[in-house]
C-alpha cells in the first residue's frame, strides 16, 4: 500500500508543479521579459532551492499539513482513505488543466483529505481546527491582501516614472522582472513542496515507517518532493501563463514586477509563520491589482472564470475524497 500511496503523492506534486508553477513566471513571459523556456528554467531551479531550503530552515507549512486531519486506528485502511484524497486531486488538477484555468492544488490537496478523512470517522472529530483556522487566514491573505499590495506597488510605481522615458524605464524593469520572477518560483517551491511533504509524512507514519514526529523533515523525502515537483515545472503550462499573464489583464515589465513583489511579500509571511498559502491565489490577485491601475482594466469574465474555480476547489475535492473513501470502507 505504501507503494500505491508513493506513486500516488508523487503525481501529485508533479501535477503541482505543472499546473501551479506556471503562475511564478506567467508576468515575465507575458511581457517577453524571458523566453517560455528561459522562464521555465528558472522556474524550475527556483523551485528546487525553496522546496530544500525552506524545509531545512523552517519546516512549519509541513507540521500544519501533517496535523490537519485525524484518521481511526485502523492504519491500513486510514492509508487507503488518504489516497483516495490524493486521487481526488489529480482529477480536480487535470479538469481545471483542460479548461486553462489555475486552481490552487494546496487546496484540492487539503479540502481531499480531510474530505476522506470524515468520511473514515464519521465524525468532524477527523479535523484539526487549529490547523485548518491557519488554512482559511492564509485564504484571505492571499486574495484581497495581494489584491491591494498589486495596486499599492503599481500604483507608487506608476507616479514615480510618470514624467521619465517609458522606453527606457520598461526596458530597465525587464531585467528586475527576471529577479522578481525568480522570487515568485522560490516562494512557490518554499511553500507548496512543503504541503505534500505534510501529507507524504502523515503517510509514512500510517503505514509504520516513521513513528516520530519531532517536525523535522528527512533530507530524502525532501529532495524527492523537490526534485519531482522541479520535474513537474519542466512540462510547464502554456494555457494558465495566457490565461493569468495575458488574457486577464494587459502586463507591462512594471507592473510585472510589482505583481511579482506583492505576490512574493505575501508567501514569505506566510511560510515563516507556517500558514499554508495558495501561490495561485496570491500570483493572480496581485496580478489583477496591477491591472486595475491600467486604463483597460481587468477582463472580469476571465476573473470570474478564477473565483469560481477557486470556490469550487474546496466542495469538489472534499466530496469526491469523501465518497472515493466511503466506497473503499463500505467494499
Amino acid at each position: 500500500m505504501i507503494v500505491l500511496f508513493t506513486v500516488l503523492i508523487f503525481l501529485v506534486i508533479l501535477v503541482n508543479g505543472w499546473t501551479d508553477a506556471p503562475n511564478a513566471i506567467a508576468g515575465c513571459v507575458s511581457t517577453h521579459a524571458l523566453s517560455p523556456t528561459g522562464a521555465l528554467i528558472l522556474a524550475a531551479v527556483c523551485n528546487f532551492i525553496g522546496a530544500v531550503g525552506m524545509a531545512l530552515l523552517s519546516p512549519k507549512v509541513a507540521q500544519t499539513l501533517f496535523g490537519i486531519v485525524e484518521f481511526d486506528s485502523d492504519p491500513t485502511a486510514s492509508l487507503v482513505a488518504l489516497c483516495s484524497g490524493l486521487f481526488a486531486v489529480i482529477l480536480w488538477a487535470t479538469v481545471a488543466w483542460r479548461f486553462g484555468l489555475p486552481t490552487s492544488e494546496s487546496h484540492a490537496l487539503i479540502s481531499g483529505i480531510t474530505g476522506a478523512a470524515l468520511a473514515r470517522r464519521m465524525s468532524f472529530d477527523a479535523i484539526n481546527p487549529e490547523q485548518w483556522r491557519l488554512v482559511l487566514l492564509g485564504l484571505f491573505v492571499t486574495t484581497l491582501p495581494a489584491f491591494l499590495l498589486g495596486f499599492l506597488f503599481y500604483s507608487v510605481l506608476l507616479r514615480v516614472l510618470a514624467r521619465r522615458q517609458r522606453r527606457r524605464v520598461m526596458h530597465s524593469f525587464m531585467r528586475t522582472q527576471c529577479i522578481s520572477a525568480a522570487g515568485s518560483a522560490l516562494l512557490h517551491g518554499a511553500q507548496d513542496s512543503q504541503k505534500f511533504m505534510g501529507v507524504y509524512l502523515l503517510g509514512l507514519s500510517l503505514s509504520g515507517f516513521r513513528s516520530e514526529q519531532d517536525g523535522s523533515i528527512p533530507l530524502a523525502v525532501i529532495l524527492a518532493c523537490a526534485a519531482v515537483m522541479t520535474l513537474g515545472t519542466m512540462l510547464g503550462g502554456s494555457r494558465i501563463i495566457k490565461k493569468v499573464g495575458c488574457d486577464m489583464t494587459e502586463l507591462d515589465a512594471a507592473g510585472g514586477s510589482a505583481s511579482d513583489a506583492a505576490s512574493t511579500a505575501i508567501l514569505a509571511v506566510c511560510s515563516f509563520l507556517g500558514i499554508p498559502a495558495s501561490t495561485t491565489h496570491s500570483k493572480a490577485c496581485a496580478i489583477m491589482g496591477t491591472g486595475f491601475c491600467k486604463k483597460h482594466g481587468v477582463d472580469l469574465r476571465i476573473a470570474g472564470q478564477l473565483f469560481a474555480a477557486w470556490g469550487l476547489t474546496f466542495p469538489f475535492c472534499g466530496a469526491i475524497g469523501f465518497f472515493l473513501s466511503y466506497l473503499t470502507t463500505v467494499l
